[in-house]
């Protein structure tokens, strides 16, 4: 389908946040997934490391977010690119939600630091 009303978009919870899924392959994509990931105030993410290239753009809010051993506070605007391999984290100081659009390609899996693996259903 090449039109996803957002009627039609997914939603999944996992760790506080929530993400609305509009592009899979059961949405009509063949080599992209991407989502809208709604990050309440107070919520912080466990770290977690990417099998896949993530294009993380932040829409509203701010957040801080860790690649590896760096802290980055970001702002309304800002994109940040996590590389296959690297430890992600996130975290939401404010008070308020925030909101991002996130792709990434099709099989997409995170690893936790106590070795679970998980395969997001928004992006695979």
């Amino acid at each position: 389908m090449p039109v996803v009303r957002s009627s039609d978009a997914v939603t999944h919870e996992i760790h506080g946040a929530r993400f609305v899924s509009y592009a899979t392959p059961l949405s009509g994509a063949k080599e992209l997934c991407a989502w809208r990931g709604e990050i309440p105030g107070g919520t912080k993410a466990p770290a977690h490391t990417v099998n896949r290239e993530e294009i993380f753009h932040l829409l509203i809010g701010e957040l801080l977010v860790t690649l590896d051993d760096a802290t980055h506070r970001i702002t309304a605007g800002d994109t940040v690119i996590v590389n296959p391999g690297v430890t992600f984290a996130v975290e939401n100081p404010t008070d308020h939600t925030a909101l991002t659009w996130v792709t990434t390609s099709i099989g997409l899996e995170a690893e936790l630091a106590d070795g679970t693996r998980i395969t997001p259903p928004w992006a695979n």
